[in-house]
């Protein structure tokens, strides 16, 4: 977690509501007013735990999916009220990746397939935290209960082969020290400044950022269907595919009156027996990191960008599952494709690499985890960038000596994958090659997508190259395609081979002819967004031919150029160019 950067903190009003937030994981930040909305239930007037309420001190921990609000069961969130005069007045909560929460085998994330643990909810009241001047922010005595939670898998021995608690119990509890100590220093810097400008103003300006987030979306909304040519109320729709075949499907129904849009996924594929299912929360984290990734101006992230919009996901599909659903890739694979179905609607970019690659090892008493970049999508006016962290993630990779002096791996390449990329008038982002050799017997897992299906194209673009992973034995040097999930044994001298996918081009590539949009291995990108209206599969899908594709195109940078005051390229105000995936390649080096 301290390598990688895989937390995120965040301000909450007294409802749960998302104030403000700091520059971490959108998949994060996104679920996590979810989770605290649900301890808001949960110890309020009416809830299971109202006989003993909130109280300054009072820290709360949970992972649950689908019932906490969380995203998955390896992300922990830590969330604690903050009084001022005897009264709620905010929460801030702290979520972090912990890479051994107990599990099947050494492959975290692939253990769970079929494996749900209990519902961690666990409060601790710990009467320190309620003096600035402490020293024990988190006391001995009162890790028991969560040591307890962690170690609890363990029990399971006798009927589920291969399980264990947690093997690095210090490790999460030093974790967990830290995000407790993050959110006292939260509360802190709240009394601070509702001291300095007094508790009335400090929650009138929480309520101006919200607002002047909700007015960013609606003006964005109303421009969107003016540019579009949609009627005052009008649908696009978007789909994409899992490599699986499960699809994701997405109607944006806006209305212009009020600046409005439901967000329907009716179609989306059913619940999966597999581990790539995802809560609602994620849904609606790609949902706002999309919205506020399409205005132009420069606002925090908060709940105001969901205030004109309604989400609709319907019960039993693989982004409303039911509480037995194994969900952690839902997180980390299914999060991406959402969003690139919600900028593909919006024909604001070209998918990104649609994956964070997740690659963990280990074995009796170590585990290690990481995501691996690749290429982000073009979009208009603007190339992919190569090799970061997209959309959905925004962690860093382990330092390859920190990753060689910790653990039994040599890193033998780790290299942008050039020409990976989908061609077009602007080119999608490359992925990249890491290759990692086993010094020991380790199991090794990878759960990664677009590996059967390629990044697609936009305007014409063509589409990004799928991802690749592969094992070389060294001992009869054969290399094997072990496919997009899988769990493997590696003896010494093994070799990991990752090749992460591209990402789509946007326009047509100079000199192309072709009256179709074209994707990766020549094939037709048959699923465009449309106009409300349009001929096709429930009158709103169809083909576009290229003279079409070519006027949308020409029609986005025009308006582009507008909202830019002539910036050609964009650089500051396009935000899709300029946030996450520009802070992502600051922090990756690329």
């Amino acid at each position: 977690m301290k390598e990688r950067l895989d937390f995120s903190c965040a301000l909450f009003g007294p409802d749960g509501s998302l104030i403000a937030n700091a520059p971490h994981l959108p998949v994060h930040l996104g679920a996590m007013s979810d989770a605290v909305k649900f301890q808001v239930r949960y110890y309020g007037p009416h809830g299971p735990g109202a006989s003993e309420g909130l109280h300054a001190g009072d820290v709360i921990a949970s992972n649950h999916p689908q019932l906490a609000g969380g995203s998955h069961l390896p992300d922990i969130t830590v969330t604690s009220p903050v009084f001022e005069g005897g009264r709620l007045a905010f929460f801030v909560a702290s979520r972090g990746h912990h890479t051994d929460i107990g599990i099947q085998e050494s492959c975290t994330l692939i253990s769970v397939v079929h494996l749900r643990l209990s519902c961690s909810i666990k409060r601790v009241q710990d009467p320190s935290n309620r003096n600035p001047s402490g020293e024990e922010l988190y006391p001995e005595d009162k890790e028991a209960g969560i040591s307890e939670l962690l170690m609890a898998p363990g029990k399971l021995a006798g009927t589920i082969p291969g399980i264990s608690g947690t093997r690095c119990l210090a490790d999460n509890l030093s974790d967990l020290r830290a995000q407790v100590a993050a959110n006292q220093r939260g509360i802190t810097l709240m009394h601070s400044l509702m001291e300095e400008f007094s508790p009335r103003v400090v929650h009138s300006y929480m309520g101006h950022i919200q607002a002047t987030a909700e007015k960013a979306v609606r003006d964005m909304l109303r421009q969107f269907s003016l540019d579009q040519g949609l009627p005052e109320v009008g649908t696009v729709v978007a789909v994409d595919v899992m490599d699986d075949g499960s699809p994701i499907r997405l109607a944006v129904t806006i209305d212009r009156r009020g600046g409005t849009a439901l967000f329907d996924f009716e179609g989306t594929g059913p619940e999966v027996y597999a581990n790539h299912n995802a809560p609602p929360a994620v849904a609606l984290s790609a949902v706002i990191y999309a919205l506020r990734a399409m205005v132009d101006k420069d606002i925090p992230l908060n709940q105001g960008c969901l205030a004109p919009v309604t989400v609709r996901i319907p019960e039993a599909c693989m982004l409303n599952p039911s509480p037995e659903a194994a969900v952690v890739g839902g997180n980390v694979l299914t999060s991406q494709r959402v969003t690139d179905v919600v900028l593909k609607a919006f024909q604001a970019a070209a998918a990104s690499q649609g994956c964070m690659n997740n690659l963990t090892f280990g074995d009796e008493g170590l585990g290690y985890y990481e995501t691996i970049a690749g290429g982000a999508g073009a979009g208009p006016g603007w190339h992919g960038r190569s090799g970061v962290h997209t959309h959905m993630t925004n962690t860093r990779i382990t330092d390859p000596e920190i990753l060689e002096r910790r653990y039994p791996v040599v890193l033998r390449a780790f290299h942008l994958r050039e020409g990976s990329g989908g061609n077009g008038q602007f080119k999608g982002g490359d992925g990249v090659v890491r290759e990692i050799e086993a010094l020991r017997p380790i199991r090794a897992g990878i759960l990664s997508e677009r590996r059967s299906t390629a990044p697609f194209g936009l305007m014409g673009g063509y589409a990004g190259t799928p991802g690749l992973n592969l094992l070389r034995r060294a001992d009869s040097g054969r290399t094997v395609n072990i496919g997009g999930k899988a769990s493997v044994s590696m003896a010494a001298g093994d070799l990991l081979i990752i090749n992460t996918p591209g990402a789509g081009g946007c326009g047509r590539p100079q000199g192309q002819q072709d009256g179709r949009s074209i994707s990766y291995m020549g094939a037709p990108d048959g699923m465009p967004n449309a106009k409300s209206g349009e001929q096709g599969v429930g009158g709103v899908v169809r083909g576009r031919d290229q003279g079409e594709e070519d006027s949308h195109l020409q029609r986005a940078l025009q308006s582009k150029r507008q909202r830019t005051g002539g910036e050609e390229d964009g650089q500051k105000k396009v935000v899709l160019k300029g946030s996450v995936q520009e802070y992502a390649a600051s922090q990756e080096g690329a």
